[in-house]
This record gives structure tokens, C-alpha cells and sequence, in this order.
């Protein structure tokens, strides 16, 4: 290979390091723009299945819920949802979809895109060598939920308990920090914060001190961070009162107050920067 050869082999691929990142977001935008039309045909469909299911979205202010629904609208379309020894139906990839866009509503970053596949099974199960068995898990191959203890999570029947919020918690936690395939900024910043001030209470719980966590929550950091994620959306009134720091904190990596939108106030602290993109249009700009 001659000098020439080199020369016009590297040109090519800075070329194409150059030019990879504005074509990638051309291409998203368009993508995006498609995607949001195709919601539009949907948006009642979708909003008459959540807001029959969650409390949490009916409390939003209409450009939040438009929101909402396009991001579960999307979550759903990128994913592959397997059902086991349960029959299908059309509400259930959309719920388990609005449970995860209720959990990451103030993160930039919220398909979760390591995993492609979902798994939805009637009920309990067992799982690998346990022997007491699953509600739920997360695992490299995908995430996996009972259908009767997640629907009755979201329906109340299980005290403080929402299987749905719990698995996405793992979710999240594992997309940015073991797999790293989806960082977002907020979650990464101030997770770090968040882990300051829970350490200590992890560790006081390890040696037998009680709060409305719960002793399984003490099990390792991992259940104790999917808890907490449960209790912040579950029962935020009795989390601020009696473990205030925590849940100060757990506003901030979450990028979100349940507590605000109880008053029916927006939810969402600090604005995404992709809201703020002004070439998509008024209406996307909302949804998105």
C-alpha cells in the first residue's frame, strides 16, 4: 500500500467519523417525525388503557400526558414482547411500557435500549436455582414480569408493592451502569449523590434498623435501590416524611417529584435538551 492509498483510506474514514454524528441525528429526526404521525392514529387508544390503569398519568397536565404517550408509544415499538402460559392481550405491552416511560418521565434517556425483549408470564415463577419464586427479573436475555402481581400493583391490591416500577428500576440501573448502553446524564450525575446519602441507611438496615423500605430492601443495594424506586412513586408522602434526604435525592437522579404532580403540578425538575429542539415543531417538541 502506497502513501497515496493511506492518505485516501484515512480521508475516507474521517470522513466518515465526521459526518457520522450529524447523519445519525438527521436521521432520528425523521425517524421521530414518521413515528410521531403514526401516534397521533393511536393517542386514544393509548390513553384510554393508561389512564385507566394509572394514577400517576392522570395526574399530568395535558402536554405531559401527550408526552407520555408518545414515549410508551415508542418504548412499546422497540421492544419484543413474549408471552408464557398467559394469553396476550393489547393492553399489556402498553402498560408495561407506561411503566417504564413513569419511571424515567424526567430522564432524556428512557428505552432502556440494551433490551430488545420482554417477557411476560401469568404468574409467580422460579428462576435459575432459587427455590422461592419470582415476581419478576432482569436479567442479560431480558426483563420479566408476572401479569397477575404486576397488574396488581398498579391496580392497589398489593400494599406499596409495584412489580412493574420495581423490574424497571433494575432496568435502568443496569442499561446505565453494567452494560453502559444508555447513560443519561442527569441519572449518572447524580446517582452518586444519591448513593451518599442511602449507603448509610443500606448499611443501618444490614444491621437490623427498620423503615418503611422493608427488610427485603436490605437484601443487597441492588433490591434496595428497585425499593426505593417503588415507595418514591408508590407512597411519596410517607417517604418524605420519614426518610426526607433519601427522597430529596431520589428527586434528583430521577429528575422528577411525585409529590408535585399529587398537587397536579408538572413533574419533571429540570427540561430535557431534546424538548428544546426547535426544528421538530411545536407539537413533537411537547411529546417528546
Amino acid at each position: 500500500m502506497d502513501l497515496m492509498e493511506i492518505i485516501i483510506i484515512a480521508s475516507l474514514v474521517l470522513g466518515i467519523l465526521i459526518l457520522h454524528k450529524p447523519v445519525a441525528y438527521l436521521y432520528n429526526k425523521i425517524y421521530i417525525k414518521q413515528q410521531y404521525r403514526n401516534f397521533l392514529s393511536n393517542e386514544t387508544f393509548y390513553h384510554a388503557i393508561v389512564s385507566s390503569h394509572l394514577r400517576y398519568y392522570n395526574r399530568l397536565g395535558t402536554e405531559d400526558q401527550r408526552k407520555f404517550l408518545f414515549r410508551t408509544y415508542l418504548f412499546k415499538k422497540a421492544k419484543k414482547f413474549h408471552y408464557l402460559e398467559v394469553q396476550e392481550s393489547a393492553e399489556m405491552p402498553i402498560l408495561v411500557s407506561a411503566v417504564a416511560v413513569q419511571l424515567t418521565f424526567g430522564l432524556e434517556k428512557f428505552m432502556l435500549n440494551y433490551f430488545s425483549d420482554i417477557f411476560i408470564l401469568r404468574d409467580d415463577y422460579h428462576y435459575g436455582f432459587y427455590s422461592r419464586p419470582f415476581m419478576g427479573h432482569v436479567d442479560q436475555t431480558g426483563i420479566y414480569l408476572s401479569w397477575d402481581n404486576f397488574i396488581k400493583g398498579l391496580s392497589g391490591q398489593m400494599a406499596d408493592c409495584n412489580i412493574g416500577l420495581h423490574e424497571m428500576g433494575h432496568a435502568l440501573a443496569y442499561v446505565n451502569f453494567i452494560t453502559a448502553t444508555e447513560q443519561d446524564k442527569i441519572f449518572t450525575k447524580e446517582f452518586p449523590n444519591f448513593s451518599k446519602v442511602a449507603k448509610p441507611i443500606f448499611t443501618g438496615m444490614q444491621q437490623g434498623q427498620k423503615n418503611l423500605l422493608g427488610d427485603y430492601a436490605a437484601t443487597n443495594y441492588h433490591e434496595f435501590w428497585a425499593v426505593a424506586v417503588e415507595m418514591f412513586f408508590e407512597t411519596p408522602v410517607r417517604f418524605k416524611h420519614e426518610l426526607p434526604e433519601l427522597y430529596e435525592v431520589m428527586t434528583r437522579v430521577l429528575n422528577q417529584d411525585p409529590l408535585n404532580a399529587l398537587k397536579g403540578k408538572v413533574t419533571v425538575l429540570r427540561r430535557s435538551s431534546v424538548i428544546a429542539d426547535k426544528t421538530i415543531g411545536n407539537k413533537q417538541k411537547a411529546a417528546i
